[in-house]
């Protein structure tokens, strides 16, 4: 038909209304029509990443199960939050889109810093969650994240980034993301991802982002008896790659957390670096089913 031919890779748009009166962008893959009953399928991206992120996951999501994708405040379409990018606002917001999606049960699945977010979500609703897959996200038990050396790195980082956009060079270094992305797709990020007011809100997540995160290593949030899985990238070398110090280190942090949860599951994706949802999409979305429609 005509409608689905039109219809846009990552689904049909609808705006999610915060408990502040913010409105975050979103979305929508209805999934099929015998899938009334399953889990929803909601997507938390990275630091600096839009909806357009999880385009080659959702849709495969997206055969079997609802699958939403959104953008945080000040990413994307979503306006920013003038109050600041806390963990616990961005936790805060997700749980209001959950709201509005709702009354679930959801599957939440978070790469890199969306891992921390989903887990925080996650802990406050326990109710509604059906399971976690976290994608090479960024955890408390890795050591080096807290080392003065990964805060200056990200900080000379982020001042990179903030003055390519400006110049309107930041797509030419990050163009890799374009890559066997459909044109829908293509076109957003390249109207989306790559400016300066992007910038500016990766650099107010991470004002407070690991502070936040170092606190948990006393305190981590509480996911009961949630089942957890973890992705991680198998490769420390290559345009997506982690140093091998540094890979080990997450991959070791990854291990760690699994083994926090009862039946929780480690999965390594051989042939990816950290951006797993662009290298091994069906990785991610066969982890997703397994937790949308256990074997019975």
């Amino acid at each position: 038909p005509a409608e689905e031919e039109s219809m846009h890779t990552q689904g049909v748009p609808e705006w999610v209304p915060t408990r502040d009166g913010r409105q975050l962008y979103a979305m929508v893959l209805p999934g099929p029509a015998d899938g009334v009953g399953r889990p929803t399928v909601v997507f938390e991206a990275g630091a600096a990443a839009t909806r357009s992120s999880w385009a080659l996951v959702q849709p495969l999501v997206g055969e079997y199960a609802r699958a939403i994708v959104y953008d945080r405040a000040g990413l994307g379409r979503s306006v920013r939050d003038a109050a600041g990018r806390t963990l616990d606002r961005m936790a805060d917001d997700l749980n209001d889109l959950l709201d509005h999606f709702g009354p679930g049960p959801f599957v939440l699945v978070g790469h890199s810093a969306g891992g921390p977010i989903v887990r925080l979500a996650a802990s406050r609703r326990l109710e509604r969650v059906a399971g976690l897959v976290l994608v090479d996200p960024t955890d408390e038990a890795a050591d080096v994240l807290f080392s003065r050396v990964f805060r200056v790195g990200e900080e000379v980082l982020i001042f990179v980034n903030g003055t390519l956009a400006r110049l309107g060079l930041l797509e030419r270094a990050f163009g890799f993301v374009l890559d066997g992305a459909p044109a829908d797709v293509r076109e957003d990020l390249h109207r989306e991802a790559f400016t300066p007011a992007l910038v500016a809100t990766q650099a107010e997540q991470a004002r407070t982002y690991l502070d936040e995160l170092r606190a948990w290593r006393q305190a981590p949030p509480d996911l009961g008896d949630i089942p957890v899985t973890i992705i991680s990238g198998g490769l420390a070398k290559g345009w997506d790659g982690m140093p091998a110090r540094v890979r080990a280190a997450a991959n070791a942090s990854h291990a760690f957390r699994v083994a926090q949860h009862r039946g929780g599951r480690h999965v390594v994706a051989e042939r990816s670096g950290h951006y797993v949802p662009l290298t091994e999409p069906e990785v991610i979305a066969d982890e997703i089913r397994r937790l949308v429609s256990p074997a019975r």
